[in-house]
């Protein structure tokens, strides 16, 4: 079964909405590693109508352009492409399709597509919090950078269950980004104060 993998550039309080002026300033060459590795996981990219926009409105000018970034811009353009949307479109990027009907049912299919190895989204804030409210998303990779944005839309909605999550793999950059992979976990056992009192640091 194919994973569905979310990898996404957060500020240090949540903000996953980025800004260019707190994010470009932490990329260097860690950074990038850890984007092709994200990248590497999938041949399938399922993205919102925002973020596909904003790829389909620089990269393929950065693969024609021939730059240092040619080559990540020509995966992109290779890979398919599914983008939700609540509006048709008319794509002008290669590789391009609108997801067809709900996009839960769309996720789960595509999830047991035999022909799938692996499905990333990158951003699209929406539909990750839509797929993990349904429990399709089996994993997290955050970029988590040393900065509270204190504005922009943050990963996690508020909702009246709390996500419980296992770490899978940490990496601290010389920059100060984070690198934190999750996975959705099972809730742990209620534990009240009385349980856990024997631990609170004694007094002096």
């Amino acid at each position: 079964m194919a994973k569905v993998i979310s990898t996404l550039f957060v500020s240090a309080d949540g903000v996953a909405e980025v800004d260019p002026d707190w994010h470009f300033p932490y990329f260097d060459e860690n950074m990038g590693r850890a984007v092709t590795e994200d990248y590497d996981t999938s041949d399938v990219l399922l993205i919102g109508r925002v973020t596909y926009d904003s790829f389909a409105g620089a990269w393929p000018e950065r693969e024609a352009g021939g730059g240092d970034d040619a080559s990540f811009a020509k995966q992109l353009g290779d890979a398919r492409k599914i983008v939700a949307s609540r509006q048709p479109l008319e794509f002008s990027w290669r590789n391009s399709e609108l997801i067809a009907g709900d996009l839960v049912e769309a996720v789960t299919a595509l999830k047991t597509d035999a022909g799938v190895q692996g499905i990333l989204i990158p951003g699209s804030i929406s539909v990750v919090q839509q797929l993990l409210a349904a429990g399709l998303v089996d994993e997290l990779r955050l970029l988590v950078h040393p900065v509270a944005a204190r504005k922009g839309r943050k990963l996690f909605d508020d909702g009246d269950v709390p996500y419980h999550l296992t770490v899978l793999a940490t990496e601290a950059f010389p920059t100060g980004v984070l690198r934190v992979i999750y996975a959705p976990a099972p809730p742990p056992a209620k534990v009240g104060y009385d349980d856990i009192k024997s631990q609170v640091p004694e007094g002096k």
